[in-house]
């Protein structure tokens, strides 16, 4: 019988740290002795659902207010567990060693917008981290000091971005955002992002991972982004009425530099969708249109320069830099193995990815090819798995990136632990066939995630050959060689683990989903 976890969990009150900040504790904890969970969260109502739903919200945490962080820690024993919250409590008061003298703490400096403002001159963007609640109001008054802003906070209410984009439309200001975690503004990348070369194609995503394929596939094939403009997922919807995808739209458009728009998305409000397809019409550049996963056709965008409508990620970058004039540097080619020679009993696909995009894009590509496949972010809602912790059903698609497998752990861009566990327990199901993977690099991901995903695929395949089983995994790197990582020594590490390795997204899903047949 496992012996229970010891558990330890308090409250640091008025302290705010984004999401990103709080995962890289978890992350610290994690690697602690005897640490099993590690959370930290804001304590807004949305998280304390969170941690309600995973067993996780102890009775220490459950008045936090949304300007405290709640801490849980589960250890094998006290003395682990005590360990963890004496370090957790360490890193949370920001005690390290200056520069000045061994022992000092060193002390970040607080301040407000306009502060901030009068002490960096010529500054026109803000980006901004605070809790949910306070999130608009502190955007808000970035507006109305005339500054645009780059909104990494999430849980804002529709209502609040509505008006908050209302009112930078107004002023002729830019608000990427809320819950928006990837831009290129002017070369200097905000939140995660790649390293991509400068050049004249510029884009504008209602997604994350989504912005960062194309981005980096566009470099990969020769061409150059001139500014990559995220806007938050809920942009398109029709409350919100795209107002930072149109304001991105008539940028790009007044912006010499920039000579093709492509616009990368989840299917808009149809509202929304014809706003988008008229502003690109009337900007009079070439553009390309990725609504991802949309069934509907797609609105007509009428006479005038260019449209292509795309419908992979890989074909959007494609589209752009044909578009663009660009000469298309000679494609890397991934050598395509023999098909393995599966067991009877080995009939199913699990993916296991860190981007919502790429499980978007999969699900899309397999329904296409005749595939029924569960997620817990399903395209199609008769297809959620009913209990995505504990079981995939047949093929499954995991967005391992989602609140209801981040609790207790990092995000998967951060920290392989809670991916690497799920994979053992899917290469040990007789009845699975082929795992597919994603790997993102650039800056905020993982310094070396191939490393720590290598002998977690090769123990993945010895464990099914001993079932007397080949098992396939299938994988894809998005990132450029210039990011820290470097995307060719990520994939040779992942190919020497026994990873089969594809150029990118669309491409791996294909690969799998043959593999199926």
């Amino acid at each position: 019988m496992t012996a229970p976890l010891h558990t330890a969990a308090f409250i640091s009150a008025n302290l705010y740290k984004d999401s990103v900040a709080l995962m890289r504790v978890a992350q610290g904890l994690l690697a602690l002795p005897g640490v099993v969970n590690a959370t930290l969260q804001m304590g807004n109502p949305a998280n304390k659902d969170i941690l309600r739903e995973a067993g996780l919200l102890h009775k220490t945490v459950q008045d936090a207010g949304p300007s405290d962080v709640m801490v849980v820690v589960q250890a094998r024993s006290a003395a682990e567990c005590a360990a963890a919250v004496d370090s957790c409590q360490a890193q949370l008061a920001g005690t390290q060693a200056s520069g000045a003298g061994a022992g000092e703490a060193q002390a970040l400096p607080r301040t407000n917008l306009a502060m901030g403002q009068a002490g960096l001159s010529g500054a026109n963007l803000v980006q901004i981290s605070v809790p949910g609640p306070y999130a608009a109001a502190e955007a808000l008054k970035a507006v109305k000091l005339g500054m645009h802003v780059f909104l990494f906070s999430d849980n804002v209410p529709l209502a609040q971005e509505a008006a908050l984009k209302q009112e930078a439309t107004r002023r002729g200001l830019l608000v990427m955002g809320p819950d928006c975690g990837t831009a290129i503004i002017g070369g200097v990348p905000l939140g995660f992002a790649n390293a991509v070369r400068r050049g004249n194609i510029g884009l504008v995503a209602a997604s994350g991972t989504g912005l960062q394929e194309v981005s980096t596939q566009i470099h990969r094939m020769g061409g150059g982004v001139s500014h990559a403009i995220g806007t938050g997922g809920r942009d398109v919807y029709a409350e919100v009425g795209g107002a930072t995808m149109l304001q991105g739209i008539g940028l790009l458009a007044a912006d010499p530099g920039t000579k093709v728009i492509a616009i990368v998305s989840k299917p808009p409000a149809p509202v929304v969708a014809q706003r988008v397809m008229d502003a690109l019409r009337a900007s009079g550049k070439p553009s390309v249109v990725l609504f991802l996963g949309a069934t509907a056709q797609a609105p007509q965008a009428g006479k005038g320069a260019a449209r292509r409508i795309a419908h992979t990620l890989v074909d959007c970058a494609a589209m752009a830099v044909r578009l663009a004039g660009v000469k298309r540097q000679p494609s890397v080619l991934y050598a395509l193995p023999r098909k393995p020679v599966f067991a009877k009993s080995q009939k199913y696909l699990r993916a296991l990815y860190a981007g919502g995009t790429f499980t978007a894009e999969a699900q899309s590509l397999w329904a296409q090819a005749g595939l029924q496949v569960w997620s817990n972010v399903p395209l199609d809602p008769a297809l959620a798995l009913p209990h995505p912790r504990q079981a995939s059903r047949e093929h499954s698609a995991l967005d391992l990136g989602d609140d209801a497998f981040t609790v207790g752990r990092p995000h998967p861009m951060i920290d392989q632990a809670a991916r690497i566990e799920r994979l053992m327990m899917e290469a040990a199901d007789p009845s699975v066939r082929v795992i597919l993977l994603d790997v993102v690099i650039g800056w905020g991901a993982h310094s070396n995630p191939a490393a720590e995903l290598a002998s977690a695929i090769a123990q993945a395949k010895a464990l099914a050959a001993k079932g007397g089983r080949q098992l396939a995994i299938v994988g894809f790197v998005c990132g450029t060689e210039a990011d820290p990582q470097v995307l060719s020594q990520q994939e040779s590490v992942l190919r020497k683990a026994g990873m089969v390795l594809a150029g990118n997204s669309a491409n791996a899903a294909w690969l799998a989903g043959q593999w199926l047949r």
